[in-house]
């Protein structure tokens, strides 16, 4: 008998992988192509496949891992990860640009919660054994924070210090297959649409989750090209994200408590209370006069994981914006060497 032929990889990549509150978040420390760009905003266009004809070989080998890590049998549909790309300036510690199975998205506040943990975790960015680091990342929608909260040199949890949230609309008329509802619009780095669950008839919870997709998708799609979606500075922060479905759990001990299911991308559900997408409902509590500065918002998710937010004192919902925070937990939850072999017919894998 000959010898066993071994088929070499053609691609390996190697991961970090985190949960912040149930959502995964794949960070990817090896086998990146060059991601050209001078920021992270550009970086994010060329992935997209808005560079130009010069750089589109390098943005479809971009491309090609994002799916690989996105997609079945390495990945799932809810799989959520992020590219370690440079900083834009020396200020920031690192640069990322967000992904999911759909795409690149300008924001994501359960994976800036993990990159926090992670780059104190490895080393990238010093701790103190007992209180606060700063983390400064550069993501498409501008710097945020993570405060990683240490003790006993562990990290016990991070606060997400977002870019400024600004509302558009507060009661947004629109007319759904389940009768009419208003609707609340925010930009929190990406733009959410927040509407009562039971306002459609539906209550966030997980056996009704194929009908809570569903209306998810039916408003982001009604709000397509409405006026309150456009980001007022930036149009590459236009159009909608995620649409938020709440239930009111009540006020216990002076705490405001939210439940919630974000559908975001084409029908994606974050396993988290989604950590923009609190941003979100942190400004549009604080223009309905229903959440002070400093005061907190318990925001639970469809599975029972809880972020803790809060907006900060100054600015103005309704004008130029607030300052939120998010507080929550992640997990390291394994470490992975991806391999595609030449040969593989299923090549960067398939989503069913």
């Amino acid at each position: 008998m000959g010898e066993p032929v071994v088929r070499e990889p053609a691609t390996r990549v190697r991961t970090v992988d985190y949960h912040s509150a149930g959502e995964p978040f794949r960070i990817v420390l090896d086998g990146l192509p060059p991601v050209p760009g001078d920021s992270v905003a550009e970086r994010r266009a060329i992935a997209i496949g808005a560079g130009g004809s010069a750089t589109a070989p390098r943005a479809s080998a971009l491309d090609e891992v994002r799916q690989l890590l996105s997609r079945e049998p390495r990945g799932h549909a809810g799989m959520y990860g992020g590219f370690v790309v440079p900083a834009d300036d020396a200020e920031a510690h690192l640069g990322v640009l967000f992904w999911h199975k759909d795409g690149y998205s300008t924001a994501c506040g359960h994976g800036t919660i993990a990159l926090g943990a992670w780059a104190v975790d490895s080393g990238l960015v010093a701790a103190p054994d007992n209180g606060v680091a700063r983390v400064r990342i550069d993501v498409p929608s501008g710097r945020v924070t993570a405060l990683v909260h240490r003790a006993e040199g562990r990290t016990t949890g991070v606060t997400f210090r977002n870019v400024p949230t600004r509302v558009a609309e507060l009661k947004l008329a629109l007319e759904t297959s389940r009768g009419p509802v208003e609707v609340a619009v925010a930009h929190s780095g990406a733009c959410y649409a927040s509407v009562p669950a039971a306002s459609l008839g539906l209550a966030v919870e997980a056996g009704q989750l194929p009908e809570l997709t569903a209306a998810g998708r039916e408003i982001r799609d009604l709000l397509a090209g409405s006026a309150a979606v456009s980001h007022p500075d930036d149009p590459r922060l236009s159009g909608v994200y995620g649409v938020i479905l709440y239930d009111e759990l009540g006020v216990d001990g002076g705490v405001l408590s939210q439940r919630n299911v974000t559908v975001f991308a084409d029908g994606q559900i974050d396993r988290s209370p989604c950590g923009s997408g609190t941003s979100a409902r942190l400004a549009i509590l604080a223009a309905e006069g229903r959440l002070a500065p400093g005061e907190e918002l318990r925001h639970e998710s469809i599975i029972g994981t809880v972020f803790g937010g809060r907006v900060l004192a100054g600015g103005d919902p309704l004008g130029e914006g607030v300052v939120t925070e998010v507080t929550g937990t992640a997990h390291r939850t394994g470490e992975h060497l991806f391999q595609l072999e030449d040969g593989d017919d299923l090549g960067t894998g398939f989503l069913l």
